[in-house]
């Protein structure tokens, strides 16, 4: 989560320098330093804010995965019971086909 707060922190004062390099203004000027705190705990905030959201579609997706895995089994099941029945009807249907 950390290594994540501190990307996007890197990341937003990597923006104010493109915003300097665009505008052609020095990047560590003493009138505009007082901005790369501001840029990066902005981006720090998003970081943050992204790592919720990841840690929210992570339990999203186990919960979906285990539904699925549940869903699956309870068919297997199903279709193994069928086929029992299905296997016994057949072996009757024999006996009589040849009985008759």
């Amino acid at each position: 989560m950390v290594h994540k707060i501190l990307f996007w922190s890197g990341f937003g004062v990597a923006v104010r320098l493109w915003q300097l390099g665009i505008e052609m203004r020095p990047l560590l000027a003493r009138e505009s330093l007082w901005v790369y705190p501001i840029f990066a705990g902005l981006g720090g905030s998003f970081g943050y804010w992204l790592t919720g959201v990841e840690r929210q579609q992570v339990e999203v997706l186990a919960d979906r995965r285990n539904r699925l895995l549940e869903k699956r089994k309870r068919r297997a099941e199903r279709e193994a019971a069928a086929a029992g029945e299905q296997g016994n009807r057949s072996e009757e249907g024999g006996i009589l086909a040849s009985t008759s």
